[in-house]
């Protein structure tokens, strides 16, 4: 998989997803945190997923590259409940 190092812009592409405005990830080797505003949600890069930390431990973002950037699929619980794209910060 390519490399996910550095700040990604999350835009919502379908499903339950609420607007992703204001949302971003940071990735930094094989951990990272997504930003909502000044919250962050913490997570492991495993492969081609970021696993999200306690309390957030349902929840999985499946990554494939997809152009410059990369397509995700949000999963709780083992259950698809959207899909966003990551675009790279400049």
């Amino acid at each position: 998989m390519r490399d996910l190092d550095g700040s990604w812009d999350v835009r919502r592409v379908s499903g339950l997803l609420p607007p992703l405005v204001g949302v971003s990830k940071r990735i930094d080797g094989t951990s990272g945190r997504t930003l909502v505003g000044p919250v962050g949600i913490e997570f492991d890069v495993v492969g081609p997923e970021l696993r999200y930390r306690r309390p957030f431990g349902l929840v999985v973002d499946r990554l494939e590259p997809d152009g410059a950037g990369f397509i995700g699929t949000t999963v709780v619980a083992g259950r698809e409940v959207g899909r966003f794209r990551l675009v790279r910060r400049r």
